[in-house]
């Protein structure tokens, strides 16, 4: 995934199209310091769940990621403002559980962990599995896309953003 990142990074800052700063420019890099391994842990304790490992091994390459274009790809959080979607966010939830038609997404929304996305038109979430063995469910949500976009992996969405910045 590091190696993702890293195209990310480099692609974005060649094309010019974007703002950066003066560092991330120099580093070639829009990602953050890692977290440590510590770092996780609370974030698991706060959140009172083991996240999934890939998730994990995201924050441990960067604390965080810049995104080229906001208007399209989320931001991804440090790991001090990620947290519960209905503790962040509770209006959006409050909106689709009034849609009856849409209620099984709301009841996920309602579970997720929001990790990208903050104060930006899109979220990217991570929907804990139901049970003990299940999959978790990674969505980049937005009401324009409309509703979820949803992803096999961190590494899954990465290689997309990395193929539209290509493209763009």
């Amino acid at each position: 995934m590091k190696k993702i990142l890293k195209r990310i990074s480099e692609t974005a800052i060649k094309q010019g199209e974007f703002t950066f700063t003066d560092e991330q420019i120099e580093s070639k890099w829009l990602g953050n310091a890692p977290a440590s391994a510590a770092e996780i842990k609370q974030l698991e304790e706060r959140l009172q769940i083991i996240l999934p490992k890939d998730y994990k091994d995201f924050l441990l390459i960067t604390n965080g990621f810049t995104t080229p274009n906001e208007n399209i790809e989320p931001s991804f959080e440090p790991i001090e403002n990620v947290g519960f979607l209905k503790d962040i966010d509770p209006e959006i939830i409050e909106i689709w559980i009034n849609n009856d038609a849409l209620l099984d997404v709301a009841i996920k929304l309602a579970r997720s962990i929001l990790v990208g996305g903050i104060n930006q038109e899109q979220y990217f979430l991570l929907i804990p599995p139901l049970l003990e063995n299940g999959q978790w469910e990674y969505w980049k949500f937005a009401s324009w896309i409309p509703g979820e976009d949803p992803y096999e992996g961190m590494e899954h969405y990465f290689i997309n953003a990395l193929d539209f910045l290509k493209s763009a």
